[in-house]
């Protein structure tokens, strides 16, 4: 029959994880896989701000008719100025545009096919490691994948060797950077760090794709922003990919925009009929949901105040988790191995566990990550760091 040669495809090993947490009776168990944040009490909740914006809608919405293929344009507004400024230059001279897209990931794509389709036999250079999602993004839409040193084996960020390859990368290629919290290990480049990368971006006039998934869970909403606006502000095109899922909570609701920042107004016109040319082929038009909510708490004082402080909570309780980990991890004589956790940023951490010792955590203890050893640190139970850490350097002796 037709689809008698079609073979099984192995699932996502993330999701796999999920499963076997969901599936394990240890009532002591950990869940470090997934990237969703979750409270002290285990859950992913909906942030107050997005509930009342829902009711708003709810009360207020006429129609559920299609919306354009850019989206949302008070999302789109809204969106620019979280990520730009409000007093960004580039969108007073209407240099910055927002299409919207399903989540962040739909950003990626609809980016990777703008490579492909309008800029071909450009390659794209992804941190190693990185999101395992770039990589099959950019491998699926036709273009060239290369990778730049980013965290050693040494589990330290290596910005020297970082900066030698990208001074050796084709000019006129793309290059994906992390604009904070990055993605799985945590490692952040500082304001140096990025002004050098800079320099290097200019002089090998490559363009900058900066994946901007975690906007206020690093140093706050604007502090997060620093990079992102400067390399805007200092050349004249840049891509950035914007998601709502983290900071929003809305996960679901697939809330994401690829914004454009070109040399001019005109120039920028052109770039967004092709991007609404290529994501109509993609997903026709965005879903609302999820980007009527951000547009309604952004466009109102009240409930965007009430939303920041949603997101510099969570934000906090991260951190704090961190610190608290390093610090149980004292007494078994840890501290200064794992004091890397407490110096990362965002969600993720590259632990430095080896596959091995993630296994045994798993089969001994309960716990669960990812075998390369990336930690979501938003899943720590902070009742149980005791436990954790006693897990840990059970594996560790």
């Amino acid at each position: 029959m037709h689809f008698d040669a079609i073979g099984r495809v192995p699932g996502d090993p993330i999701l796999g994880l999920m499963e076997a947490y969901a599936q394990d009776p240890n009532p002591r168990k950990f869940d470090l896989g997934v990237g969703v944040y979750k409270d002290a009490q285990g859950l992913t909740p909906i942030l107050e701000a997005v509930k009342l914006a829902e009711q708003r809608l709810v009360d207020r919405q006429a129609t559920k008719t299609y919306i354009g293929g850019h989206g949302d344009a008070a999302f789109g507004k809204v969106i620019n100025e979280l990520v730009l400024g409000a007093d960004s230059a580039l969108i007073a001279e209407q240099r910055a545009g927002v299409t919207q897209t399903p989540g962040g990931t739909g950003a990626l794509r609809l980016s990777a096919d703008f490579i492909a389709q309008c800029l071909p036999g450009r390659g794209v250079w992804l941190s190693s490691p990185t999101w395992p999602i770039h990589e099959t993004i950019f491998a699926t839409a036709g273009v060239k994948v290369s990778h730049y040193p980013y965290v050693g084996s040494d589990n330290r960020l290596d910005v020297e060797a970082m900066l030698e390859v990208l001074n050796q990368a084709p000019k006129g290629d793309v290059v994906l950077l992390h604009a904070c919290c990055h993605n799985p290990t945590g490692f952040d480049l500082s304001h140096d760090d990025w002004r050098r990368v800079l320099d290097v971006v200019r002089s090998r006039d490559l363009l900058p794709l900066i994946d901007f998934a975690y906007q206020g869970f690093g140093d706050g909403l604007e502090q997060d922003a620093w990079s992102t606006r400067l390399f805007a502000a200092e050349l004249p095109e840049v891509l950035i990919t914007s998601s709502c899922s983290k900071n929003f909570g809305l996960y679901r609701d697939r809330t994401g925009a690829l914004i454009v920042c070109a040399k001019t107004a005109d120039k920028l016109v052109d770039i967004r009929s092709q991007l609404a040319n290529i994501a109509r082929n993609l997903w026709s038009t965005p879903p609302d949901h999820g980007a009527a909510v951000v547009a309604t708490i952004l466009g109102d004082p009240e409930l965007k105040s009430r939303w920041a402080d949603e997101v510099e909570a969570m934000r906090l309780r991260i951190a704090q988790l961190r610190s608290g980990l390093v610090e149980a991890l004292e007494p078994h004589g840890l501290r200064e191995r794992f004091a890397h956790i407490g110096v990362q940023r965002g969600m993720f951490s590259y632990t430095g566990l080896s596959p091995e010792q993630v296994k045994q955590l798993r089969e001994h203890h309960s716990v669960y990550m990812v075998s390369s050893g990336r930690a979501n640190v938003a899943g720590i139970d902070a009742t149980r760091l005791d436990l954790l850490a006693e897990a840990i350097a059970d594996v560790c002796k």
